[in-house]
């Protein structure tokens, strides 16, 4: 076939094409106009809309629980667990807070009034809040904790870098264990060693511990030797050796408890105390009096006051939340010398589950400042009983001398002796840490009844000190 018929065919063939296409074109058109009266901004309208929609499940984004327990916003708050991997330093930590899980049970417990407070401030500062675990290892969560160093309260600060983060000392107060004070330096603390050592909150919790000057000189021995200058590669002191993985393994168990046979009772992710503002001098016993708080707990919310007495520190009160509100409207009608004693005596057995034993004896630790005058007062008993207990013949007194003494009550239709004998005795060895009203807490009994069956026992406790307690059958 020559090649000007080969044209003329594939002319043909484009101009057939080109007019089936403008027909099937000017039909569709007609379609549209004939089916479709949508005014064309409308129909512009409705693309639009359509555009905009997406799918639910595009468009519909859950709102995240707020978790209702403070463990589990704490979970959701960890930082430091990314590339750790399996590291047997941390291992070891973990394997031993497995073997002893009453150690992270009980400071727990302890750390029920503080814990709630502590996360809300790191929380606030984009901190990691395993750093909330930390006073677990310093001081199992006790205020009043005392170490070989003299370092003192929950983040265990020595006098020097607790005056330096304005913590202050006196005989009255110590702001070390202030725990609002105390927490505010420690986060401090923590933030300027944070920055010290550029970003890296294991070197940080490690100068913490050691000391900066320790974790920066150790750092540049490593860089002397061209040996790598993290945590992990560092030679520094055996207790810093062991104190971050003991922390990171802390937190592995808090991660999940049950793993590990560690039973963490829920907190309730809500504030445990408020801050009321007082302007006068005041014993905390006429203050648990007035709001009807339990006196030894608040002592625990306000440990800094070392005397009971506000004297020396700031003008505030840490209170339950639940009594805030009566503790405010009572102070707004008191007297000030309705809030201020002498000293605040205790009988030694008085209690509510009946009249004791006729003839009952016990024994009173005296304290400085005591008089066999206010002894027996506060006991209900006569001063020249008290001198025939105990063979004296004249009214010195010695502080830390123990007093006999028996009760001369007459019993009426029950005594504390038999009611004691309905219930079933129970003898619990004291623990790091404990207090009185933790003791209290844990076997649901009243602190004054606790206090009642141990007479011996002072307000501070001992490890390893045996303590009766009742309990009904």
């Amino acid at each position: 076939m020559s090649s000007s018929i080969r044209k003329s065919i594939n002319s043909d063939a484009l101009t057939r094409l080109a007019q089936a296409i403008a027909v099937a074109v000017s039909a569709t058109l007609a379609g549209c106009q004939s089916t479709s009266q949508v005014p064309q901004t409308d129909a512009a309208h409705l693309a639009s809309v359509r555009a905009k929609q997406k799918p639910a499940w595009l468009s519909e984004k859950p709102t995240p629980e707020i978790p209702q327990d403070v463990w589990e916003r704490m979970r959701q708050g960890y930082q430091l667990q990314d590339g750790l991997g399996v590291n047997p330093r941390i291992e070891q930590q973990r394997l031993w807070f497995a073997s002893n899980p009453s150690v992270l049970e009980n400071a727990g417990e302890r750390g029920s009034l503080y814990i709630h407070y502590i996360v809300e401030r790191l929380d606030e500062r984009n901190m990691p809040l395993e750093l909330a675990l930390l006073p677990v290892i310093e001081s199992s969560y006790n205020p009043m904790a005392y170490s070989r160093a003299h370092a003192v309260g929950l983040w265990q600060f020595i006098p020097s870098t607790g005056r330096y983060f304005n913590l202050r000392q006196t005989r009255f107060y110590d702001g070390r264990r202030d725990i609002t004070a105390s927490t505010t330096a420690a986060l401090d603390y923590l933030s300027r060693l944070h920055d010290m050592f550029n970003g890296d909150w294991l070197l940080a919790l490690a100068a913490y511990n050691a000391g900066e000057g320790t974790v920066s000189r150790a750092i540049e021995r490593n860089e002397r030797l061209g040996l790598p200058t993290d945590y992990w590669n560092l030679t520094l002191p055996s207790e810093t050796q062991a104190y971050v993985p003991k922390l990171l393994a802390l937190s592995q168990v808090v991660l999940t408890p049950q793993a590990y046979g560690v039973n963490l009772n829920p907190i309730a992710n809500e504030p445990y105390f408020e801050v009321v503002e007082i302007n006068q001098r005041m014993d905390l016993s006429k203050v648990a009096a007035v709001a009807n708080i339990d006196e030894d707990e608040l002592f625990q919310l306000n440990p800094a006051f070392k005397q009971r007495t506000t004297i020396d520190g700031p003008q505030h009160l840490l209170v339950p939340t639940s009594k805030a509100q009566l503790l405010t409207a009572s102070l707004s009608t008191m007297k000030p010398e309705e809030l201020i004693s002498k000293r605040s005596f205790k009988p030694v057995f008085e209690g509510a589950d009946g009249p004791a034993l006729a003839g009952a004896k016990r024994s009173y630790r005296v304290k400085r400042g005591d008089s066999l005058s206010s002894i027996a007062k506060a006991n209900k008993v006569e001063v020249k009983d008290l001198q025939r207990w105990n063979n004296l013949t004249g009214k010195s007194l010695k502080a830390g001398q123990t007093l006999v003494m028996q009760d001369t009550r007459r019993s009426g239709r029950t005594t504390t002796v038999l009611a004691a004998n309905t219930k079933k005795q129970t003898q619990y060895k004291v623990k790091q840490g404990d207090s009185l009203y933790m003791v209290a807490k844990r076997f649901n009994v009243e602190m004054q009844h606790l206090k009642r069956w141990n007479p011996r026992v002072g307000q501070a406790l001992k490890p390893g000190q045996m303590l009766t307690v009742y309990q009904p059958h």
